[in-house]
């Protein structure tokens, strides 16, 4: 199976950089990276040291319901790029385990397959998951904050 990275999509980043709001309605905090854990949601890299970055309430779902978690990410301050969706994203070898979690086409939670995994063995997980007829995408989570790193789907 080939697996999709996809980041916060250009159009949300976008909103976010020309001033708009974040989902409680609030405008972004600004800080400056010490280069260590800021990682972009929309380039899916680390925010490097001295570089400028938000930190918002992100709800990387369609529409708010009980399952639509909102949670706080970071973005760089300035335009990046979006990633390379066949890759895996430089984030996402940044920590030694992630909390990974199945939903099905409603957007709600797939119970029975949440579970921390270690760093290497996230492709495989999330892989076994997509197999499953009732998920249709994973989302990758830190697996200390619960913070949200990205959307992975078949491709």
């Amino acid at each position: 199976m080939t697996l999709r990275y996809i980041a916060m999509p250009d159009d949300e980043a976008r909103r976010i950089w020309q001033g708009g709001r974040d989902a409680y309605g609030k405008l972004p905090e600004r800080h400056i990276s010490d280069g260590d854990g800021v990682p972009c949601r929309h380039c899916l890299r680390n925010v490097e040291a001295g570089q400028a970055y938000l930190i918002l309430a992100y709800r990387p779902f369609s529409s708010a319901q009980p399952y639509a978690e909102t949670g706080p990410i970071f973005l760089h301050a300035d335009k990046c790029l979006a990633p390379d969706e066949d890759s895996v994203p430089p984030i996402l070898a940044s920590s030694r385990e992630f909390l990974l979690r199945g939903y099905g086409a409603d957007e709600r939670i797939v119970y029975g397959t949440g579970g921390v995994v270690a760093q290497e063995a996230l492709e495989q997980r999330a892989e076994e998951l997509l197999a499953r007829p009732d998920v249709v995408f994973v989302h990758v989570r830190s697996a200390r904050y619960n913070c949200y790193q990205c959307r992975v789907e078949r491709r």
